[in-house]
């Protein structure tokens, strides 16, 4: 298992005697347009709060959440970000065999090893653009004996992605649950992609969400989870909800957040645009071969044999651009780097940075 997360600013500021404002962080997949600015307005109003104990039960938090997922309020569960279910929903499942997709987030398997399950690895692979074939991930479930697999949709860095019918039809021909973590969904068309409205009729299903990315709030630590499964929530709630766990902040921001339609639509809008602007751009430069995606990163394939992830890091980092050299995820090489989307002005330097590398290369 190779193991390594996103580029430490701090780090990188001291190396280059710089500010860490000054980078431009292509590596970090966090929604640049910022958090619902509702959400900040109604926090500003309500700071005197500090003083007082959220409500234990956060019903008008669950209430907002169960209105954005289409799903039932007693089957959320709330979390110190979507990291917290990952852990807890592994340890209470406990799977002899487990399956992760590869590559993809390096914390599934590390979790799993820590339970001492028998992982099974189902690989991505290039020549099918990052595809799962369906039919052939049911049939690898049901000849290993699959207990519990894992799938991040849209897959980080692959940008794969499976419908909620596809999902079903796993649900279905398996006797495999399922954790969905579905850090990326909003990036993507929900009602075709999103599986959180499934779980009010699948006991097997588990869907993981959080509010860093695409609502661009890291700081307040607000996860959830969708699952109708009474053991599992009963289990969690007994040995994993810490009363008062989520702050009155948290829970402030994230009723306004999680109504704010508004703000929704602009960041889908916007975010697609510029995923298309750089998608489009690196498709016209034969060097390079970039994946399609449903989130808001793009993987992308040096095709050039003699030219590697790190050769191109390197050149942007001078320049204060910083994207992820993917040469540590399982199943990539040394010739893949993933960008996530930014500001447009920041987009459209990057492109140009990159054909700068390029033309000192040919």
């Amino acid at each position: 298992m190779k193991s390594k997360h996103g580029a430490n600013l701090f780090e990188l500021a001291q190396k280059l005697g710089c500010n860490i404002e000054e980078f431009r962080d292509f590596s970090s997949n966090i929604n640049p347009f910022g958090t619902s600015k509702k959400a900040i307005e109604k926090l500003s109003r309500n700071l005197d709060k500090v003083s007082i104990y959220p409500d234990p039960e956060y019903k008008d938090l669950k209430s907002s959440i169960s209105n954005y997922c289409k799903c039932k309020t007693e089957n959320i569960l709330l979390g110190s970000g979507a990291s917290s279910f990952i852990n807890s929903f592994i340890k209470i499942l406990s799977p002899k065999n487990s399956l992760v997709l590869s590559p993809a987030y390096s914390e599934y398997e590390k979790e799993l090893l820590k339970i001492n399950s028998n992982i099974s690895k189902y690989f991505l692979k290039s020549e099918n653009n990052f595809q799962i074939n369906l039919d052939e991930f049911i049939d690898f479930i049901n000849k290993n004996e699959i207990n519990t697999a894992i799938i991040c949709n849209p897959n980080n860095p692959t940008g794969t992605i499976l419908t909620n019918t596809q999902i079903k039809k796993i649900l279905q021909s398996t006797n495999c649950s399922l954790i969905i973590d579905e850090t990326y969904i909003e990036f993507t068309d929900t009602d075709i992609y999103s599986c959180d409205s499934l779980c009010d009729f699948y006991d097997k299903l588990f869907v993981i969400r959080g509010t860093s990315k695409f609502f661009a709030s890291p700081g307040i630590r607000l996860g959830y989870a969708i699952t109708s499964n009474r053991n599992v929530i009963e289990s969690f709630e007994k040995y994993y909800n810490i009363l008062w766990d989520i702050n009155i902040f948290a829970d402030i921001m994230g009723q306004e957040m999680f109504e704010d339609v508004d703000f929704q639509k602009n960041t889908f809008d916007r975010i697609t645009k510029q995923r298309n602007f750089i998608f489009e751009e690196l498709s016209k430069i034969d060097f390079f071969k970039p994946y399609k995606t449903y989130g808001n990163f793009i993987l992308v394939e040096i095709k050039d044999k003699d030219t590697k992830a790190s050769n191109l890091y390197d050149y942007l980092l001078q320049n204060k651009i910083i994207i992820r050299d993917c040469s540590s995820f399982d199943g990539l090489n040394d010739r893949y780097f993933r960008v996530c989307i930014l500001k447009e002005d920041d987009n459209e330097d990057l492109i140009k940075k990159i054909k700068n590398f390029i033309n000192g290369r040919i």
